[in-house]
């Protein structure tokens, strides 16, 4: 019975296609000898948002709250002996506000999916400060120092205001030096950042480190509907925080150079005594399309007394 009055409303849509204009159109489906279900549209521009309900899911609700089974309640407003109005209301909060245009949306689209890519730069804080301002050899530049992550994410909507993205993803820092003839020296004793003295024309040093990522990000959407995506160019100004979790998979140091002519490029993958967990907290601030994102690892990415005391970070934009 369910599945038969949701296509036959489908059908009727069909039906209303090739005929809407700026007049009003009724469809009358008679179900049975004392059943039916009138559709009335006003406006053919209604069309396509009546083609994204899920009209399978509203009429279980319907039919559910006529036989008392419901968690919401059909009310009844009758305008004349023949027309019969009924709005939906919820039985959970008398003060939420359920309507057709919004209700059925939300449910359909209560958990979406997104492939997001982070684009910015990378550095690090040693004890709270840049380690340019102490001129030290793996202070880093800015432009050039990207940060790039792949990200599968999930956005379950928990009410109309709040949502909460989670997923995996891969990310990359890569932190180029200041000085175009760093290397990084590894001993028994640690790693040091010690300058290439050959007689080379040196054009770039970096360290690169990859990692694979866990997070958990609540936001709050101060939007005025809830069933918006995240391209919707009406949406409004949103915000979140929440942790993220990483393990290393990958870090090498490269230096690039000419050297008799020739450009050279020396790349020498190893851990360098970097920790293999990374932890901390993911920022993000969206308006319509638009969203910027802040990472801060809270612990340090050497291992203690191995290295230089740095905590990375990273910021830009969200795609």
């Amino acid at each position: 019975m369910k599945r038969m009055i949701a296509g036959a409303v489908a059908l009727s849509l069909a039906t209303v296609t090739l005929k809407a204009q700026n007049a009003p159109d009724t469809i009358v489906i008679n179900l049975t000898e004392s059943s039916k279900v009138v559709l009335t549209v006003g406006d053919s521009t209604d069309l396509q948002v009546l083609r994204d309900y899920d009209f399978q899911q509203l009429f279980d609700d319907v039919l559910d709250s006529l036989e008392g089974k419901s968690i919401g309640l059909l009310s009844h407003d009758s305008t004349d002996e023949k027309t019969e109005t009924y709005s939906w209301e919820s039985e959970e909060d008398d003060e939420e506000d359920y309507d057709w245009d919004n209700s059925y949306h939300e449910r359909r689209w209560r958990t979406t999916h997104s492939f997001n890519f982070d684009l910015g730069t990378s550095n690090y804080l040693s004890d709270g400060k840049f380690p340019d301002s102490e001129n030290a050899p793996y202070a880093v530049r800015p432009w050039g120092s990207w940060y790039v992550g792949i990200n599968s994410i999930q956005r379950t909507r928990i009410g109309k205001n709040f949502f909460v993205e989670w997923g995996f993803g891969v990310s990359w820092y890569n932190f180029k030096f200041q000085e175009d003839n760093i290397t990084l020296v590894k001993d028994d004793n640690g790693v040091t950042f010690t300058p290439d003295m050959r007689d080379a024309d040196f054009r770039k040093s970096k360290l690169t480190v990859s990692y694979i990522n866990a997070s958990l990000v609540p936001v709050l959407d101060f939007s005025n509907r809830s069933n918006k995506g995240r391209w919707d160019a009406t949406r409004a100004f949103r915000i979140g925080a929440g942790p993220y979790v990483g393990y290393k998979i990958d870090s090498y140091s490269k230096i690039k150079y000419e050297l008799n002519g020739s450009m050279e490029k020396d790349r020498n993958h190893d851990g360098f005594y970097m920790e293999n967990i990374r932890y901390g907290m993911r920022l993000q601030l969206g308006y319509r399309s638009f969203d910027l994102f802040f990472n801060y690892d809270m612990n340090e990415l050497f291992t203690e007394g191995k290295g230089p005391s740095l905590n990375a970070f990273s910021f830009g934009v969200v795609f």
